[in-house]
């Protein structure tokens, strides 16, 4: 996970919208420390077709306070994201998750995963909030067999896999408490999942293509970060979150390119976005924007829509979905 650059505000004191609606006075990420995990052998996996593949969801999270700020227009929409998930024909088995806030440091072409078999304390990377965020709970399973399963078609698919013991960070635990609220009883086991270290959106659509084939055995795929994420700029609108010219033209490039037609023309249209003269504004660092790339790559022929959207000043909140829905 990198660390971006602190944000201050320079309007502490001025209620803001942004993110919920919170007094801010400085919002940063901090690094999360791994370990490293013995890689132990296990039995050869047993592979459980489904039907139908599991679709895989783009969800754009925000800060911690998304799951404190009910009135924020994102949470129900996040809520209708869990009902969809819980009212498919065939429940997922498990979750796979990859967060912007997880990139490798294990070298090039490694991708590490959270090998370990009983949740881990949540990380809470970010700084100056409210002391009651770093009190939030989000209890959840996981699962040691789904994990190596991930190892083993990581491996087998070309990619170095590395085994971490490492707690949730807030692009996980944030939106899923808001997804799985009320339905935690038919919440997966979670597994989290980190990106590539570098920056390349080839790469990340290939890491997607090599964990697709999960999909075929009852695991959805859950990537997360922002469609539009410039802390430095929060400030300019601090008193007006009218949308700056950039995310709403970014956002509509990134729709525009989720929604085109599956296979070489999709890949080539994702690509192209890190080309485009306002992603450094979009992205000043493409860790929010990779994990989508990742759900375009384990999409396949299966088309992308997005759900919802709201610009919101220097963010977008949109939400995408691969893949259709067979409710139960």
């Amino acid at each position: 996970m990198i660390d971006l650059a602190a944000f201050i505000s320079r309007a502490q004191g001025i209620k803001t919208s942004l993110l919920g609606a919170t007094e801010l006075s400085r919002y940063s990420l901090r690094s999360a420390q791994t370990k490293l995990s013995p890689q132990g052998r296990n039995p050869p996996h047993t592979t459980t077709m489904t039907a139908q593949k599991t679709p895989i969801y783009f969800l754009s999270h925000g800060g911690p306070q998304t799951c404190h700020t009910p009135t924020h227009p994102v949470y129900p929409q996040l809520q209708s994201i869990g009902r969809e998930i819980s009212n498919t024909s065939t429940k997922p088995a498990a979750i796979v998750v990859f967060s912007a806030h997880w990139q490798s440091s294990s070298g090039p072409n490694t991708i590490e995963v959270n090998t370990s078999d009983k949740p881990l304390p949540l990380i809470y990377d970010f700084y100056g909030f409210p002391d009651h965020y770093y009190k939030t709970q989000f209890p959840y399973r996981a699962s040691g067999k789904v994990s190596q399963r991930v190892m083993d078609v990581l491996n087998e698919g070309g990619v170095k896999a590395v085994g971490v013991e490492r707690g949730l960070d807030h692009g996980v635990w944030v939106p899923f408490k808001v997804v799985f609220e009320g339905l935690e009883k038919e919440m997966p086991p979670i597994v989290q999942v980190s990106l590539f270290g570098a920056e390349d959106a080839e790469e990340h659509l290939r890491l997607g293509r090599v964990v697709a084939r999960l999909r075929e055995e009852n695991i959805l795929i859950v990537v997360s970060g922002m469609a539009v994420h410039n802390l430095r700029d929060m400030w300019v609108t601090i008193r007006d979150p009218k949308p700056l010219s950039y995310t709403a033209s970014f956002d509509e490039a990134l729709r525009e390119a989720v929604e085109s037609d599956p296979g070489s023309d999709r890949d080539t249209r994702m690509k192209e976005l890190v080309k485009r003269t306002d992603v450094k504004r979009a992205h000043p660092t493409l860790e929010h924007l990779l994990p989508i790339h990742v759900g375009v790559g384990a999409a396949g022929s299966d088309r992308g829509k997005r759900l919802w959207t709201m610009g919101e000043g220097s963010l977008s909140w949109a939400q995408f979905r691969f893949g259709e829905v067979r409710s139960g």
